[in-house]
C-alpha cells in the first residue's frame, strides 16, 4: 500500500499510512517510502535523519541524498557538507544537491569551487549555476555559463530567461527567447510565464497582443499561472478591461498574486475605489495584498487613507509588515508632515526587526525633511553604512527647505569625496538652497560650475537673483538661455516681482506663464496680489474676469496639524470642527494681544475692493492661524507647532504668526508650497523672504 500511494504520489495518504504502521509497531520493509517523507517532513526531516540511521538504512543512497538535500535547502547547509565529505561514494546528484544549496545560502565561493572539482556535469550541474549567478544578479557570468553548456534543456533556457526578466533586462530576455525558438526548443508553460513577465517590465501593448497571438496559433495551454502572467501583462499595458476579463475568467482558480495584480492595476490608474472593493472581497490577503493598496494610497495623494490601512494592517495578528510597506508608510507621513506618526511608524520598524536598504534609509530621510525635523534626517544620513546619489539628493533637498545654504555646500563636496557625482537633482537641491540663503555669490559658483545647465537650473538662479533684488539681471539671464524658458523660470520673476512690488516685470512674467499654464491658478493670484498691493483694483478685476472666462478657479487653502496620531484640517473661515468656539475665542484672544503690539494686518492679499474692516475680517480667519489657534489649544506647554499648508502663506499670516511665535514663546514651523518656515521669538527662518 505504501509503495501504491508513494508511486501515485498521494503524499497526505503515504504520511497516513506510515503513521498508522508505527502506532501499530509495525517497521516499513525496505526504505522507498523515506524519500517521500524526508521531503513533506522539510524543516523537520532531522526526525526521519535519526531513524534511518537507527534502522541501518543510511547507507541508501536515495535516503542518504535526499537528507543532504533538505539540510541544504533548508539549512543549516554545514550538516549538508557533513554529510556530503562522509559519503564514500558520491553520485552526481549528491554534487548537484551541494552546488544547489551553497547558492541557496549565497555562498557563491563554495558553489564554484566545487563545480571546479567536480567528475563530470550534467545538464542540471550547468543550470544550476546559471540559476544561481542570475539570482546573484551577475547575469555577466551566468550568460557565460549559459553559453559554455554542451546541452541545454527547456530548463536551462527558462533559468537564464528568468535571470533577465527578474533583473529587469525585458530586451535581453526577449532576444534570448527568440534564440530559444530558433534552436527549436520547445517553450513549456514556465517559459511562456517569464517571457509575459518580460513584456510586462516592457509595458509595449502591441508587443503584448503579438505574444496573444503567437499563443493562439501555437494553441498554447494557458493554465492559471500563465492566465495570471497576461492579467498582468494586460494590466501593466493598460489595457485594464482586458485584464478584468481574464480575472473574472479564473473564477475558483484565481490565486493572491492575481488579486494582487489587478489591485496594482487600478492604483496604477489611479481608480483607488475599485481597488480597495477588490482588496476587501480578496479571500487571503497577503504582506503584498496591503502593500499594493498602501503604495497606491500615498502615490494618489491619499497619503491619510495610506496611514490608516497600515494601522489596519499592523492590527492584524499574522501578518507583519516589510520593507515595502515602510517606504510607502514613511512617504505618506512626509507628504502629510505628521512626525509624530513618522516616529510610531518607525518604532514598528524596530519592533518587527525589519532591515532597511539604501531605498529605506533614503525614504526615511524624505520623511524627516518633510516633517520639518532635518535634525532627524541628518542623523539618519550619518548611521548609513553606504550611501548613494539618492540619499545625498535627498538630505540636499531637506536642508533647501528649510533654507540651510552652506550645509548644502558642505554635503555636496563631501558626496564628492566619497566619490559620488552630482547629478541634475543635486544641483537643483543646491541653488535652491543657495536661493532660500540669499547666499548670490555662492550659487553663481556652483550655477558656472554646472557643464549643460538644465532649465530647472536656471530656474533656481532666477529665483536667487529674484530673492537678492536684482531682478533686471535675472531678466537678462533669462533673455541669454541658450534654451527655451519654462514655467519655472517665469515664476520666479513672477514672484520676485511680488516680493520687490516690480509691477511691469511681473506682467511680462504673468503674460508668459498665462500662454505655457493657463490653467495654473496661483499665477493669476500672484499677478492679482502685485494689483491689489498697488490698489489697482479695476486691474484686480481684470484678472478675476480672465480667470472665470479660462475657467481657472483657485485652489481651496487648507491647513493642517497632527493630534493623537489624527490630521486635522482647517480651511478659511472653518467653522466645522469639533473646538471652533475655542479657537475662535483664543483667535480673537491673540488678536488683541497681537494689536497691543504693534500689529496691523495686511490686507494687501484680499482681493476685492472691500471695506476695511471686512478685509481684516477675511486674513483674520486664514487657515494657517485656525490650525495654530488648535495647536496651542490641545498640546502641551512649550512643545514645537508643526502646520502644513498646501498653498504659499500670506503676507499677513507671516507677519502674524512672528508676532504669535514671540507672544507664546513657541517655535512654529509651517511648511507651505515653497520651503519651510521657521518662526521662533519674532522672527523667520526665511528672512521674509519666499
Amino acid at each position: 500500500m505504501l509503495r501504491y500511494y508513494s508511486q501515485l504520489g498521494a503524499h497526505r495518504e503515504v504520511v497516513s499510512l506510515f503513521k498508522h504502521m508505527h502506532y501499530c509497531g509495525i517497521r516499513p520493509a525496505g526504505t522507498f517510502v523515506y524519500p517521500v517523507l524526508i521531503k513533506l517532513a522539510g524543516e523537520a526531516c532531522i526526525v526521519f535523519h535519526a531513524q534511518v540511521v537507527k534502522l541501518g538504512h543510511f547507507q541508501d543512497r536515495y535516503v542518504r541524498n535526499v537528507i543532504m538535500d533538505m539540510y541544504a535547502k533548508y539549512g543549516p547547509v554545514k550538516f549538508a557538507r557533513k554529510l556530503f565529505d562522509e559519503m564514500p561514494e558520491r553520485t552526481l546528484a549528491d554534487w548537484n544537491s551541494m552546488i544547489s544549496g551553497y547558492w541557496k545560502w549565497g555562498d557563491e565561493v563554495e558553489a564554484s569551487r566545487l563545480f571546479n572539482v567536480m567528475p563530470e556535469w550534467n545538464v542540471v550541474t550547468w543550470t544550476s549555476m546559471v540559476t544561481g549567478y542570475a539570482k546573484k544578479g551577475d547575469l555577466e557570468s551566468a550568460r557565460r555559463y549559459f553559453d559554455e553548456m554542451p546541452e541545454k534543456s527547456v530548463v536551462s533556457w527558462n533559468a537564464m530567461l528568468s535571470g533577465y526578466a527578474q533583473n529587469g533586462f525585458a530586451e535581453k530576455a526577449l532576444r534570448l527567447f527568440d534564440d530559444m525558438i530558433n534552436a527549436g526548443v520547445q517553450p513549456n508553460e514556465t517559459t511562456w510565464v517569464t517571457v509575459i513577465s518580460s513584456l510586462s517590465l516592457h509595458g509595449d501593448p502591441c508587443l503584448a497582443d503579438l505574444l496573444v497571438r503567437t499563443l493562439d496559433q501555437k494553441k498554447i495551454h494557458l493554465n492559471c499561472f500563465v492566465k495570471t502572467a497576461l492579467l498582468d501583462m494586460y494590466a501593466k499595458c493598460g489595457n485594464l478591461e482586458t485584464a478584468q476579463r481574464i480575472f473574472d475568467e479564473l473564477g475558483v482558480y484565481r490565486n493572491s498574486i492575481t488579486w494582487n495584480a489587478m489591485i496594482s492595476a487600478y492604483t496604477r490608474v489611479g481608480d483607488l475605489t475599485s481597488a480597495r472593493e477588490l482588496f476587501d472581497k480578496m479571500p487571503e490577503k497577503n504582506v503584498v495584498s496591503w502593500n499594493s493598496l498602501i503604495a497606491g494610497y500615498a502615490q494618489n495623494g491619499q497619503s491619510a487613507m495610506a496611514i490608516e490601512l497600515f494601522k489596519d494592517m499592523t492590527a492584524t495578528k499574522d501578518l507583519k509588515p516589510d520593507e515595502v510597506t515602510m517606504v510607502s508608510v514613511f512617504s505618506a507621513c512626509g507628504h502629510l508632515g505628521a512626525l509624530k506618526l513618522g516616529n510610531w511608524v518607525r518604532n514598528i520598524l524596530n519592533e518587527n526587526h525589519i532591515k532597511l536598504s539604501i531605498s529605506g534609509y533614503n525614504s526615511l530621510i524624505f520623511m524627516y525633511s518633510r516633517c520639518g525635523s532635518v535634525e532627524d534626517a541628518n542623523r539618519v544620513f550619518e548611521e548609513m553604512e553606504t550611501r548613494d546619489v539618492v540619499s545625498y539628493n535627498t538630505l540636499i533637498a531637506g536642508f533647501a527647505t528649510h533654507g540651510h545654504g552652506m550645509e548644502t555646500i558642505e554635503l555636496m563636496s563631501k558626496m564628492k569625496g566619497e566619490g559620488i557625482e552630482p547629478d541634475r537633482v543635486t544641483f537643483i537641491g543646491v541653488l535652491t538652497a543657495c536661493s532660500h540663503a540669499g547666499l548670490l555669490e555662492e550659487g553663481w559658483k556652483v550655477f558656472k560650475s554646472i557643464q549643460a545647465p538644465a532649465v530647472d537650473h536656471y530656474a533656481c538662479m532666477i529665483d536667487l537673483l529674484g530673492r537678492v533684488g536684482e531682478l533686471d539681471e535675472a531678466r537678462k539671464l533669462i533673455e541669454s538661455m541658450p534654451i527655451k524658458p519654462h514655467a519655472g523660470v517665469y515664476g520666479s520673476l513672477l514672484n520676485a516681482s511680488r516680493i520687490h512690488k516690480r509691477v511691469e516685470l511681473g506682467e511680462l512674467a504673468a503674460s508668459k506663464l498665462f500662454e505655457l499654464e493657463p490653467y495654473n491658478s496661483g499665477n493669476y493670484i500672484l499677478l492679482s496680489n502685485i494689483y491689489a498691493s498697488e490698489g489697482r483694483w479695476e486691474d484686480v478685476e481684470r484678472v478675476r474676469g480672465t480667470m472665470r472666462k479660462v475657467g481657472v478657479k483657485k485652489a481651496t487653502g487648507w491647513s493642517w496639524v497632527e493630534y493623537k496620531g489624527e490630521i486635522h484640517k482647517f480651511i478659511v473661515g472653518d467653522r466645522m470642527h469639533e473646538r471652533s468656539d475655542d479657537i475662535y475665542g483664543l483667535l480673537s484672544e491673540l488678536g488683541r494681544k497681537m494689536r497691543r503690539n504693534g500689529y496691523i494686518a495686511d490686507k494687501s492679499c484680499v482681493l476685492r475692493d472691500v471695506e476695511e474692516e471686512e478685509k481684516e475680517e477675511m486674513v483674520g480667519t486664514h487657515s494657517e492661524k485656525l490650525a495654530i489657534c488648535f495647536a496651542l489649544l490641545v498640546g502641551e506647554v512649550g512643545a514645537v507647532i508643526r502646520v502644513v499648508k498646501n498653498l504659499r502663506v500670506c503676507w499677513d499670516c507671516h507677519a502674524a504668526i512672528k508676532i504669535i511665535s514671540k507672544l507664546e514663546g513657541r517655535e512654529i514651523i509651517v511648511r507651505d508650497n515653497n520651503r519651510f518656515h521657521h518662526f521662533s521669538n519674532g522672527l523667520c527662518s526665511c528672512k521674509d523672504y519666499w
